[in-house]
């Protein structure tokens, strides 16, 4: 059993939104399991089902570059916000997100990537980025997306220059439709895709442990209300539809017009287009995601300095 800390709760509570005295008997009840307590609170109706675990607290940029059938997103950090705005800095991201496609997602090889402006790998370049900007700067990740015929279409949220910014989507439509017509689908698909962060394409895209995991706590949620098993069925499979709604992207209401389903918009291109259009995948990333900055509290570090 793992102890049950002040900071486990405080974990707790920011993960789920539950009380402070609730995280602490949910943790007690599941031996310090945070998973388990996270369930929990959920069957006991004390979380909500959508919190996300991850908190966004990094500064720096996303950087994004497309190149006909593949596309590549980087996350390159910095320590202030400021930084993401210093012109070298953008360029330096800039750089990065250029070499990308030809790294595929591997971030180790892209490191080893020659910038040919400077002649220097981009390892090389963060060094020498650093020496002058004055912050630790890292790439932290990159993603790459690729598709045998069609187009793979991007969007940058948050733009604070061409091609940089907090959020970046990649989405690859398969189809023999004419390029610009799958560009135009594209980025309203990976608009939609920055604003409703979908978990898969598709239901068989859904991790099958999730799927399993959100059915057993629908099951305990509907037995708590003394339905017979029958009904309580019927209750977990209408629950679980409704979970695809909000987690699969191709069942989600379409951002631009709610009263469509993403599926129907992708359908109703593919008519205009004379030709079938298959959403094969996307990436979204977020600047910062599941990196958390340390807090400062200015008035403690000033009165700690004074009795210094």
């Amino acid at each position: 059993m793992s102890a049950i800390t002040p900071s486990l709760v405080k974990q707790l509570r920011e993960l789920t939104g539950a009380g402070m005295m609730d995280c602490k008997r949910a943790l007690e009840e599941c031996g310090g399991d945070l998973e388990a307590a996270t369930d929990w609170l959920r069957k006991k109706g004390l979380a909500a089902a959508a919190k996300k675990a991850g908190r966004v607290a990094a500064e720096g940029l996303i950087g994004i570059r497309l190149e006909g059938t593949m596309g590549a997103l980087v996350e390159v950090n910095s320590e202030t916000d400021f930084v993401a705005r210093n012109e070298t800095f953008q360029q330096l991201v800039r750089h990065i997100a250029g070499l990308a496609p030809g790294a595929k997602g591997d971030v180790e090889a892209l490191k080893k990537m020659v910038v040919s402006a400077s002649g220097r790998t981009v390892a090389d370049e963060i060094s020498q980025a650093i020496a002058v900007i004055g912050e630790n700067l890292n790439l932290r990740r990159t993603a790459y997306l690729e598709v045998t015929r069609g187009l793979v279409a991007g969007y940058v949220h948050n733009q604070v220059a061409v091609g940089l910014g907090k959020l970046g989507v990649l989405v690859g439509l398969a189809s023999d439709a004419e390029p610009a017509k799958l560009a135009e689908l594209g980025k309203q698909l990976a608009m939609h895709i920055a604003a409703a962060n979908p978990r898969a394409v598709d239901v068989a895209g859904l991790d099958p442990a999730l799927v399993q995991r959100e059915r057993a706590i629908f099951a305990d949620q509907a037995r708590a209300s003394g339905k017979p098993e029958s009904i309580v069925e019927k209750m977990v499979e209408g629950r679980l539809r409704k979970f695809y709604e909000e987690a699969v992207l191709i069942e989600q209401a379409f951002v631009v017009d709610p009263e469509k389903r993403v599926k129907d918009v992708v359908a109703a291109a593919a008519k205009a287009a004379g030709a079938p259009i298959t959403v094969t995948g996307f990436v979204r990333m977020q600047l910062g995601e599941g990196i958390e900055k340390e807090s400062s509290d200015l008035a403690a570090e000033v009165a700690k300095l004074t009795r210094s």
